[in-house]
């Protein structure tokens, strides 16, 4: 995003200080973008709760947004008021909208199976360690070639949500189509060396810290772009990973194709992999740690899809059915 307003650009720098990621950056940029434009490009200094207020109203009343998006919509504004302007906000209408506490989409072992039966690598790979490992979408997207641990059948995941390092487990049966991903991520990292490039996209820091490291095979990403960008902070010519919209395609049609009636997401597969080691009978603290949680009632909510498993509850219908 080019910033041509000083104002901005000075929230930018705010941001960036406090090492927030790139996507948040652009998230509060653009709702501190929009609130101004919908106060006729009035300053925000001279703007206040007044002004917050009927904004939001706005979102929610006029172009409908959903309670995820107001909040992140207000999280942008008291950001921008209290770390630009040192300026809290008590009188708010507004307070952070109540998200709706949904029981996650899981799908069966054959569900999953027909889905990745659908998809070509790289994306079948993708799926699979979404289900295999319980990663996130950007967790898979992020893992590089020195975060797979073949010894120990594990997988680290560095700065996951949370800014949080785990390890979790490296199902046996991917262990021959991650090391051919591998070879092919090698034979890209080579071809960029040869044409004079070569360094694998990281955080700026990293970047100024470990230069010369950067062009390091073990570096390199799981699942490289198919091709080379430049760097939206340092401005050096790079390769990335894959864009998350490219999976999110290719795991629809192959949804559609395999006759799935279920809404099916990336973070689907998440849940599923939480789900089925619940049947297995794997403690919930385990699958706590393996998922990354923070907060056990987080996890907990997978324990609501067991069906009768689920604290032994019987239908009563399953009783009476034989009598029929």
């Amino acid at each position: 995003m080019i910033i041509k307003s000083p104002f901005l650009q000075s929230l930018r720098d705010v941001i960036r200080t406090k090492r927030y990621s790139l996507q948040t950056e652009k998230s509060y940029l653009y709702w501190v973008k929009f609130f101004i434009i919908f106060n006729d490009k009035r300053h925000p200094k001279e703007m206040g709760a007044a002004e917050i207020n009927h904004f939001l109203t706005h979102l929610a009343v006029n172009r409908g947004v959903s309670a995820a998006t107001q909040n992140q919509a207000l999280c942008a504004l008291v950001f921008m008021y209290k770390h630009i302007f040192e300026q809290q906000f008590d009188g708010l209408i507004f307070s952070y909208a109540k998200l709706p506490k949904n029981i996650p989409t899981v799908l069966s072992p054959n569900e999953v199976t027909a889905i990745i039966s659908h998809l070509k690598m790289p994306y079948r790979l993708i799926v699979s360690i979404l289900y295999g490992s319980g990663l996130r979408l950007n967790e898979v997207l992020r893992l590089r070639v020195k975060d797979i641990d073949f010894s120990n059948q594990t997988i680290f995941i560095f700065r996951g949500k949370g800014q949080k390092d785990r390890l979790t487990i490296l199902p046996k049966e991917l262990n021959e189509i991650i090391t051919n991903q591998i070879n092919h991520v090698e034979a890209i990292h080579e071809q960029d060396l040869l044409d004079g490039f070569g360094l694998t996209s990281v955080p700026a820091s990293l970047h100024r810290k470990y230069k010369a490291a950067m062009k390091d095979f073990a570096w390199q990403y799981l699942f490289p772009s198919s091709t080379r960008c430049e760097h939206p902070i340092d401005g050096y010519i790079c390769r990335h990973h894959l864009h998350p919209s490219t999976l999110t395609r290719h795991l629809r049609q192959a949804a559609i194709k395999a006759k799935i009636n279920k809404k099916v997401s990336a973070h689907t597969f998440r849940h599923s992999f939480a789900t089925a080691l619940l049947l297995n009978g794997t403690d919930i603290r385990t699958v706590q740690t393996l998922l990354g949680h923070s907060d056990l009632r987080t996890t907990e909510i997978h324990t609501h899809v067991i069906g009768e498993r689920h604290a032994g509850t019987v239908s009563p219908f399953d009783n009476i059915f034989h009598k029929l």
